[in-house]
């Protein structure tokens, strides 16, 4: 029987060794993602360092993260906001004019801008109601 040959201290333990394994392959990505998603390294910059975390890869990865762990964190806040952004510029766009509701707000600030008369901001009310 296998389970009486493997007992549960041993079956904890090999979890925790494969949760460490999984975050070291995590921080490694991460360290990696973020040198090459610098602009203020040249390649060779970059390269000395991808060299560095291959070679000695838990000192590299140590070093990187205590000498650029601001940055990182920098450089990841940047990301997001540009991707807010982005993403919020989508949604305007898509979402339009605002529809009926939209079109009636506009006419009624040049009604009271005196850009158009009662008549045209009723004609515009009806057009925007009716389709």
């Amino acid at each position: 029987m296998v389970a009486a040959d493997y007992p549960f201290l041993d079956v904890m333990w090999s979890m925790f060794i494969f949760f460490l394994w999984i975050l070291w392959f995590w921080l490694l990505f991460m360290c990696f993602a973020d040198i090459f998603r610098r602009r203020d390294l040249s390649g060779f910059g970059k390269t000395l360092w991808i060299i560095f975390m291959i070679i000695l890869p838990f000192l590299g990865v140590f070093i990187y993260i205590i000498s650029q762990g601001s940055g990182m964190h920098e450089r990841s806040a940047q990301q997001v906001q540009a991707q807010q952004q982005a993403f919020d510029s989508y949604v305007r766009d898509t979402a339009g004019s605002g529809g009926a509701a939209g079109e009636i707000e506009r006419a009624k600030n040049l009604l009271d801008q005196g850009a158009i008369n009662q008549s045209e901001f009723d004609a515009i009310k009806a057009k925007a109601l009716a389709g």
